[in-house]
């Protein structure tokens, strides 16, 4: 079981990714902003940030950007889940930190098993 963080504006994907991850066993904390993102992942490191990119005030770029600038967080794998499909978009998230880049919409199961793939690399 790992500890993950799912910030997303956007609460019915949030309660999905929250129920998803939940069944497979993991412990979630959702959260609304990019701001209360970075707050929660400084106050409780997870094992695993899921970050929404276009977020009211701080968005998800500026909070791994912020993440990796932390150096007690700076190695958190973190998957950006975004509706942004351009290479270039695609191209910022990386370039911002990003381990993983899902667009949205996206399949629940997808999303799971590259949850999976980067939890079990990360060990």
């Amino acid at each position: 079981m790992a500890r993950i963080l799912v910030a997303d504006d956007d609460v019915d994907i949030r309660e999905l990714v929250e129920f998803k991850l939940s069944t497979l066993g993991h412990e979630i904390t959702a959260v609304a902003d990019g701001a209360a993102a970075v707050e929660a992942c400084q106050a409780a490191r997870p094992d695993l940030a899921v970050l929404d990119v276009m977020m009211p005030g701080v968005s998800g770029l500026e909070a791994i950007r912020a993440i990796r600038a932390d150096p007690g967080l700076a190695d958190l794998p973190v998957i950006l889940l975004t509706a942004r499909a351009q290479e270039s978009d695609v191209e910022s998230g990386f370039d911002s930190g990003a381990d993983d880049y899902i667009t949205k919409p996206f399949s629940p199961r997808e999303l799971a098993a590259r949850v999976e793939a980067l939890l079990s690399r990360s060990v």
